[in-house]
C-alpha cells in the first residue's frame, strides 16, 4: 500500500486551475482525474452541507462519507452560496484566475444564476467551461434531470446486463456517472490543448446518455448490422467462444479465449485433445454458433478441478483466465498493490483512509495522490483572501452575511 505525501504537484496539469461546482459522481471524478495530474481544484460547497455525497452513507469513517471520501482527493474546498449577489462577484473574481470551470448542473440552472457559459465567455474569452448533464445541452430531453440508473436503463446498458433468463440488471458500479467524468476529463484536457494554439476557451458539452451510449460499442454494432436488438447473455460473450465463468469444484473463474491458435491450446491444456480437431468447433464463429453444445463439455472439464487448479493450469499454457474475485480479495491484490493502486492518507476527521491510485501512468510527469479529500469548507478562508485579494475583514463579513 502506498503512502503518500502532500509535496507539490509534477503533473502535467500542473499550474492549471480548475473552478469546481460539481457534485454527486461524474462531475467530482472529472476533476479528480485532472486534480490527480497536476491541476489545482477548488470544490465550491453549499454552505453548511456541502456535496450531496457527504451525507451518503452509512458507512462513515468518524461522521465522513466514504463515498465523499472516494472521488475527492487532491481538492480544496470553498463554501459560497450561489444564490446569494455577493458570492457570485465573488466567483467571477476567482474566474479571473482560472483556466477551467466544470459544473453538472441540470441545463438552464447556471444561466438562471448569471454563471452560464454564454455570460462568462463574454468576460473571460480563455475560459473552458465544461457542462456534464444526464442528457446534454440541446435535444428535446435536455431539460430532464439524469441520474446514473436512469442512464444505465435509457442507454441499453442494462437490456444487456443480467442472465438471459432474468430482468435487466444495473451494473455495480455507477458506470454512466463515471464514463461521463471520463469523458468529461478528456474533453477538457482536448480543450486545453487546443487554447494553446487558439488562445481561446470553448464549451465542452457531456450528456450522460451520450457517454453510456458510446459504451455499446460492438453491441450497437451488432444491432446496426443485422437490426435485431442484442439480449442478455449472463457472463457469455456474443462474438466470442468460449470467453465466459464456468464453475469449478469450488467456485467460479474465467477464460477468454480470443483466437483459434488459444482454442487449440486449451483443449491440450485440460485434457480435451479431440475437441481441436472436433470439425464443428474449428473456428471461432463455429464455436459461437455451436455453444450450446460446446459449453456442457467443458462445463463438465472444468467442474472436476478447483479454480485454483484451473487457473495454474491456463495461466503455464498461456490462456488468458482469472479468479472471480470480490472487492476485498480484489483490493488485496499484489498486482494492485505493486502498482499503486492502493494510497493511504491522513484526513483531519477521518483519520487514516485508503484510496484508489491513479490510474494513468506517465515516466516523466507522473499522477500523484498528494492530499486527502476535504473537509467541508477547509479552504474558504485561504482561497478568498490569496486568490481573491480579500481582507480578514472582508472575509469576517462574509461569514456573517452567510455568503461563504
Amino acid at each position: 500500500m502506498s503512502d503518500t505525501t502532500t509535496g507539490p504537484a509534477n503533473g502535467p496539469l500542473t499550474g492549471t486551475t480548475i473552478l469546481d461546482l460539481t457534485r454527486v459522481l461524474s462531475g467530482p471524478y472529472c476533476t479528480m482525474m485532472l486534480a490527480d495530474m497536476g491541476a489545482r481544484v477548488i470544490k465550491v460547497e453549499q454552505p453548511g452541507r456541502g456535496d450531496d455525497t457527504r451525507h451518503w452513507g452509512p458507512p462513515f469513517q468518524h461522521g465522513e462519507s466514504a463515498y465523499f471520501l472516494s472521488v475527492n482527493r487532491n481538492k480544496e474546498s470553498l463554501t459560497l452560496d450561489l444564490k446569494h449577489p455577493d458570492a457570485r462577484a465573488l466567483l467571477d473574481r476567482l474566474i479571473q484566475r482560472t483556466d477551467v470551470l466544470v459544473e453538472n448542473f441540470r441545463p438552464g440552472t447556471m444561466d438562471r444564476l448569471g454563471l452560464g457559459y454564454d455570460a462568462l465567455a463574454a468576460r473571460h474569452p480563455r475560459l473552458i467551461y465544461c457542462s456534464i448533464s444526464g442528457f446534454g445541452q440541446t435535444g428535446p430531453a435536455r431539460g430532464r434531470p439524469g441520474y446514473d440508473a436512469v442512464m444505465q436503463a435509457e442507454s441499453g446498458l442494462m437490456s444487456i446486463t443480467g442472465a438471459a433468463d432474468g430482468p435487466p440488471y444495473r451494473l455495480g458500479v455507477a458506470i454512466s456517472d463515471i464514463v461521463a467524468g471520463m469523458f468529461a476529463a478528456q474533453g477538457v484536457t482536448l480543450a486545453l490543448l487546443a487554447r494553446s494554439t487558439s488562445g481561446r476557451g470553448q464549451l465542452v458539452d457531456i450528456g450522460m446518455l451520450d457517454t453510456a451510449a458510446a459504451l455499446l460499442t460492438y453491441q450497437a454494432g451488432i444491432y446496426f448490422a443485422t437490426g435485431a436488438s442484442p439480449g442478455r447473455m449472463g457472463n457469455r460473450h456474443p462474438t466470442i467462444m468460449p470467453y465466459e465463468t464456468f464453475e469449478s469444484s469450488d467456485g467460479e473463474f474465467v477464460i477468454a479465449v480470443g483466437n483459434d491458435g488459444l482454442w487449440r491450446t486449451l483443449c491440450q491444456s485440460i485434457g480435451l485433445p479431440e475437441l481441436a480437431v472436433d470439425p464443428r468447433f474449428a473456428t471461432n464463429s463455429q464455436r459461437v454458433s455451436q455453444a450450446d453444445v460446446l459449453r456442457p463439455v467443458l462445463s463438465e472439464r472444468f467442474a472436476t478441478e478447483s479454480s485454483s487448479h484451473w487457473i495454474a493450469v491456463l495461466t503455464r499454457a498461456g490462456i488468458p483466465c482469472g479468479s472471480v474475485r470480490t472487492v476485498d480479495e480484489a483490493l488485496r491484490e499484489p498486482q494492485l498493490r505493486a502498482r499503486d493502486m492502493i494510497c493511504e492518507l491522513d484526513h483531519p476527521v477521518a483519520g487514516r483512509i485508503a484510496v484508489l491510485g491513479v490510474p494513468i501512468k506517465m515516466s516523466a510527469t507522473p499522477g500523484r495522490v498528494r492530499t486527502a479529500p476535504p473537509v467541508l469548507g477547509q479552504h474558504t478562508e485561504s482561497i478568498l483572501r490569496e486568490d481573491a485579494g480579500l481582507t480578514p475583514d472582508d472575509v469576517e463579513r462574509l461569514w456573517a452575511a452567510g455568503v461563504i
